[in-house]
């Protein structure tokens, strides 16, 4: 099958924001003014295309990423509506590592918000090109020019202003197009045919100051422009567009654009940003992967003749058709019915069919070719970040990484009927969902489920209900603390000597243990020299060390951050083994874990408390009896300011509540994972003796 379309016609692209900036509301505006739906769907009313999920619908919320296509000026647009809640960060985060491009969508009234400035850390992290789109300019106390300076303040990115908007809250009628200097009015209340008119006079010295200023700024990004600029020359609209394209795609600058997608205004130029300034697959660097078991270096182009490379981004089990692997193609193609081969876990696995996903609908297609978004049936042992490729041209890219869950409950079936359908559904969730563990409680055999906060799981259990049909005995939520040494131990040396009649199990290992890095997790370094120990008997340290990780010697709770490093050791000719050295370097492990001071971590939360003036005292004195750090107070819009703080998780359970009844409903907070920090000595002692 020939491509229909050019490759660089294509834009895979995300929508990210903070929640409740308006992203859905955007993605059901871009898919109507493109043609792809006939009517415009309403969070409120449930009835969009992306929240397509039942509690997504009563909630208003986004929970799952949704994958929707559609056209815009001849080019395939691949869109991904990302939820805003940091309970469902995996979501973004693996959506953001497949996408070229990203549109932020800001609040005009609250401007950078917590969850925005996430977002943007990640979209840095995978070096997403991106436009900002600022959202409800109709809303009393929007502001264009403050939320441009809190990108600048709180971001510390490039913006550059492309519009200038027309009319203030109600009034707010449309922007002066800076670049092509005229102004866009929407006069009619679905706003499907916008006029391009003279700029107001009112607004003609405004517009040229900030015309002559978005052109500095993209010049600077250019020397070619510069020079010209430098030479008198004039800067036509086609040079501003192709300079800032450049720019956009090499990181240095973001465009900011302007509206009100709930009033229909400002979608259409947005679209067309992102046909003009967003890359194309073939304008992003090619993949990078490396080749299996080895540290080889190899790359793939954007073209469906090389070899092919997919990575999995996200596992969904439809209620329909069955398993659901979403796919990125990078190069090469997959055809319905081939096989391919998962180079991550070492197997083939057979394409059963190609799904073009429109949020929860589908359309069979016969192949995905590079460049493209689509999901497969039928693959039964992939798994989100593993890769496809072929068998004779193997490589393994770069796989996701997600953060550690920081809460976790007890969960038993109400009958005998329940139990072999928990198991199922539990590792289904757990499968989509890699923020989701699972796991036994080895003391009293109940099963223990981690997420990354109370939404996160109460969705979860509301899921389990009604797709699987489990009735369950829920615990209350319990934080995931963990433990770690709280000061080195040079030199912990372990012999494991068992005598058999036949033969006996020998090894000798020296460790030395030190406080690692926060959020290190445990780092093991191999420093024998002279091969006192072979490498594979030092590989057995390394997973006894692992596996004694997991279960600390204070409370059971997992260790983490700390370093451990072998530096000398013997070995029998005869007895000794991998799995000798597995059970030395485990004990060892244990015993420099006992004679490091064991402490207790906890997660501690960044929080943003935003509510009215008059409730600041309230607030600040609950937080501090929360054991909170109050970092800064700041100035919101109208009579609202925000606090901003490091909590632990641990006092924030039922907050939402508290607030509600400090502020009369009136105050709202966000919280994200900071950094796991050593509990108080009176905290632990409550802890280990059962009082809290």
């Amino acid at each position: 099958m020939s491509r229909e379309v050019p490759l660089e016609r294509y834009r895979n692209i995300g929508i990210i924001a903070h929640i409740d900036a308006g992203k859905t509301t955007t993605t059901e505006r871009v898919l109507f003014y493109s043609g792809r739906t006939h009517r415009m769907g309403s969070v409120d009313d449930g009835t969009t295309v992306t929240d397509w999920m039942e509690q997504e619908r009563e909630r208003g919320i986004t929970i799952v990423s949704a994958a929707v296509t559609t056209q815009w000026r001849d080019h395939i647009v691949n869109i991904i509506d990302t939820p805003g809640h940091i309970d469902f960060t995996a979501e973004v985060q693996r959506s953001l590592r497949v996408l070229d491009g990203g549109i932020v969508v800001f609040d005009a009234v609250q401007g950078v918000e917590p969850q925005s400035e996430t977002v943007w850390r990640q979209a840095n992290r995978y070096k997403v090109p991106r436009v900002c789109f600022v959202n409800k300019m109709d809303r009393v106390g929007a502001s264009f020019e403050r939320t441009i300076e809190s990108i600048i303040d709180r971001l510390g990115a490039n913006p550059i202003a492309v519009h200038l908007p027309i009319g203030f809250e109600a009034e707010f009628r449309g922007m002066v197009d800076l670049i092509d200097e005229q102004a866009i009015i929407y006069t009619d209340e679905l706003g499907a045919t916008p006029q391009r008119r003279e700029i107001p006079s009112d607004l003609k010295s405004l517009a040229a100051d900030m015309r002559a200023k978005m052109i500095e700024q993209i010049v600077e990004t250019d020397d070619e422009l510069t020079l010209k600029y430098l030479d008198g020359g004039e800067i036509s609209p086609e040079d501003i567009r192709q300079g800032l394209r450049k720019a956009v795609i090499a990181g240095k600058a973001t465009p900011i654009l302007c509206g009100s997608a709930l009033r229909n205004k400002g979608v259409q130029p947005l679209l067309d940003a992102v046909v003009d300034y967003l890359p194309s697959p073939l304008d992003i660097p090619p993949v990078q992967g490396l080749k299996p078991n080895s540290e080889e270096e190899l790359i793939r182009q954007a073209n469906e003749e090389a070899p092919l490379s997919a990575l999995v981004f996200k596992i969904v089990t439809d209620a329909y058709v069955g398993r659901l692997a979403y796919i990125r193609v990078y190069s090469g193609k997959i055809k319905q019915g081939s096989t391919v081969y998962n180079s991550t876990k070492g197997k083939r696995e057979r394409v059963g069919r190609l799904i073009h996903m429109y949020a929860d609908r589908r359309e069979d297609v016969d192949e995905v070719l590079a460049g493209d978004i689509a999901a497969v049936l039928g693959m039964k042992g992939t798994f989100t970040g593993d890769t496809l490729c072929d068998a004779s041209n193997q490589i393994v890219l770069e796989s996701i990484t997600f953060p550690e869950p920081v809460i976790f409950l007890t969960i038993e079936p109400k009958t005998l009927a329940d139990q072999d359908k928990m198991s199922e559904a539990l590792q289904k969730l757990a499968e989509e969902d890699p923020t989701f563990r699972v796991g036994v409680d080895e003391n009293t055999g109940q099963t223990i489920i981690w997420g990354m906060g109370e939404l996160h799981l109460e969705v979860l259990m509301v899921r389990l209900l009604r797709e699987f049909k489990v009735q369950a005995r829920i615990g209350r939520p319990r934080v995931a603390y963990r433990e770690s040494i709280s000061k080195p131990v040079p030199k912990v040396v372990h012999r494991y000597v068992k005598q058999t009649g036949g033969k006996g199990h020998f090894a000798h290992v020296v460790l030395k243990l030190e406080r690692g890095e926060p959020a290190s997790g445990i780092v093991f370094e191999n420093r024998i020299k002279g091969g006192v120990i072979p490498k594979e008997f030092a590989r057995g340290v390394e997973k006894g060390v692992s596996e004694a990780a997991e279960s600390g010697v204070l409370a059971g709770y997992p260790v983490t951050d700390v370093k451990v490093t072998l530096y000398d050791g013997s070995m029998h000719e005869v007895d000794s083994s991998e799995m000798s050295f597995k059970v030395a370097g485990s004990m060892a492990f244990k015993e420099g874990v006992q004679r490091g001071a064991p402490v207790l971590l906890e997660p501690v939360m960044h929080t943003e408390v935003v509510v009215p003036e008059d409730h600041i005292g309230d607030v600040s004195g609950d937080l501090s009896s929360r054991r909170a750090t109050i970092e800064g107070i700041e100035p919101r819009t109208g009579e609202t300011q925000a606090i901003r703080a490091k909590v632990p998780i641990a006092e924030m359970f039922g907050y939402a509540t508290d607030l509600r009844s400090m502020t009369q409903g009136r105050g709202v907070f966000t919280m994200e994972f900071d950094h796991y920090a050593q509990v108080a000595e009176q905290v632990t002692k409550e802890l280990l003796t059962g009082a809290r």
